[in-house]
């Protein structure tokens, strides 16, 4: 039932120092100097965890929870995602997706594979939707799908500028951000259109048309996979200095011409003077990373890894980019914040107990997931319920 961790350094995100944190189930009950485990607790756990950094458990906002991909015949579609390939890698919160393949995929299967996770133990939530316009839905629209189903919180991933995408219209995406701002409102969720974004001609246009010729603000839209080359990212900043989302991809295929690895792309952002609350990166955890000739041939393929997520903080900070409590928010409380999560991406009293215990080398050495030990000193220590 209870949980002290002891004598770590503390970021919340924000530096607070030398702390014991104190873990009531799945709550974190108190922050403070020194918390002495006390005989009205009962049994009470302490990890002394001095030397240590304790920051908040991860929010990976894009991961192909059964798996994406296909775009190869069917010997390409990627597994899906097992719960220890989260939680060491600090994943505590998970939001799902469905990507190119609905066909083969459903709404149904992904909403299954988030309770499963949940019931192994960790926080998750859906998008409704596909690359594909009309949009595959459970209830039979988005709004409904929001408004309804608890898990889902916004429409996506649904792809723009991308010659896998059906090629919908302005006008449709219009009508889905539309759609998931009300059901949104209606249920106190995000309501969010998460975008998957090609390397077509179009990029972001489209995003900006809607936002400056409609009531529709920009804050409904969050595009993903723009450092996919720089004039993309270029389009990024412009969208983040609007007041958007900037989300970073940590997975990258080394076979991909003109990528910008999270470093490089979190460096552009400080130069270009991008707010950081503006700044998000996810993983694309179990999505398929294909290559294309100019012609739309095939020419490479292999799976992403939701490990991406932690690796691009751990390279960020060690690069000397960004401090720790800077690194951190943007697979925290900017996530969190941005799709309304409640409870998540802080270390706080009565947030959920999602903790990540790193070493002075950044190693993932213990993680807690609503206050639950997934990872101890380095190794899962809870496991799916079909992992060996």
């Amino acid at each position: 039932m209870f949980k002290i961790l002891k004598n770590g350094h503390v970021y919340a995100p924000q530096d607070m120092g030398i702390k014991d944190v104190l873990l009531a189930g799945d709550t974190i009950a108190l922050i403070a100097d020194t918390i002495d485990a006390a005989p009205g607790y009962g049994d009470t756990e302490v990890y002394d965890v001095m030397g240590c950094l304790v920051v908040p458990g991860f929010v990976d906002q894009h991961v192909h929870l059964i798996g994406g991909g296909g775009e190869g015949g069917f010997s390409t579609r990627t597994p899906e995602v097992m719960l220890s390939e989260l939680t060491t890698a600090g994943i505590t919160t998970v939001v799902g997706t469905l990507g190119t393949d609905s066909v083969t995929r459903h709404m149904e299967s992904l909403l299954a594979k988030a309770k499963g996770l949940e019931e192994e133990g960790i926080s998750t939530w859906i998008y409704t939707g596909a690359y594909d316009v009309p949009v595959p839905t459970i209830t039979g629209s988005v709004r409904s799908d929001i408004l309804l189903i608890d898990k889902v919180v916004g429409v996506g991933e649904v792809a723009m500028s991308d010659h896998r995408s059906s090629q919908p219209s302005k006008e449709d995406f219009a009508q889905l951000a539309a759609q998931a701002r009300v059901g949104g409102m209606l249920s106190g969720k995000a309501g969010v259109l998460h975008i998957h974004l090609g390397d077509g001609k179009g990029k972001l246009d489209w995003v900006f048309d809607i936002i400056t010729q409609t009531d529709l603000p920009i804050t409904q839209f969050t595009p993903t996979h723009f450092n996919k080359n720089k004039e993309l990212f270029m389009e990024g900043i412009r969208f983040a200095k609007a007041g958007g989302m900037l989300d970073i991809t940590t997975s990258s295929s080394t076979i991909s011409p003109g990528r910008i690895q999270p470093p490089e792309a979190v460096k552009m952002c400080i130069g270009a003077e991008v707010p950081l609350e503006k700044v998000t990166m996810s993983s694309d955890g179990n999505g398929s990373l294909p290559v294309f000739s100019k012609n739309g041939e095939l020419t490479g393929l292999m799976a992403a890894s939701p490990r991406s997520l932690y690796q691009a903080v751990r390279n960020i900070v060690e690069a000397g980019i960004l401090p720790l409590e800077d690194a951190i928010k943007l697979v925290t409380i900017n996530p969190a914040k941005s799709l309304k999560l409640p409870k998540k991406g802080m270390i706080s009293k009565g947030y959920d107990a999602d903790i990540v215990v790193l070493d002075k080398t950044l190693t993932i050495r213990h993680v807690f997931a609503k206050g639950r030990c997934m990872v101890k000193e380095q190794k899962a220590v809870v496991k799916g319920v079909f992992e060996k």
